[in-house]
């Protein structure tokens, strides 16, 4: 983990405010590893400025609090939703994604590059779209 930390990636001002402690378990602690060293690190790396992470790991608690999927990967560690804090550079970077072939398992383009969210999974759809 060069550019990111497990706090950053488990940080959420909604569990902060309702009072949900999303302290991540082992497995997930591991998939957040495998998400940064795959995708997170070496997008930045190659973007050349920071990333945001909005949004990492969620508790079912917590994921349960923002409205998340029931199958979400956030629940495993296996996605975050990332901005370099506007929709202009966001679609820059959605197109970087595309290009650095990385191994992501989802790339998606939410509310007109609002943020990003990728994940990094056992399947590696490579799958890119917009909600």
């Amino acid at each position: 983990m060069k550019h990111f930390t497990i706090k950053e990636l488990t940080a959420s001002d909604t569990a902060r405010r309702l009072g949900i402690d999303n302290t991540p378990t082992q497995r997930a602690i591991a998939n957040l590893n495998l998400l940064v060293d795959n995708i997170l690190d070496p997008l930045r790396e190659e973007y050349g400025s920071p990333i945001y992470v909005n949004s990492g790991y969620r508790c079912h608690a917590l994921n349960s609090a923002v409205g998340g999927s029931a199958t979400s990967q956030h629940l495993t560690g296996e996605a975050a939703d990332i901005t370099t804090g506007n929709r202009r550079d966001n679609r820059r970077l959605y197109e970087l994604i595309k290009q650095l072939k990385l191994p992501i398992d989802q790339a998606i383009d939410e509310h007109d590059y609002t943020w990003i969210h990728v994940s990094y999974g056992p399947r590696h759809r490579r799958s890119f779209f917009s909600l």
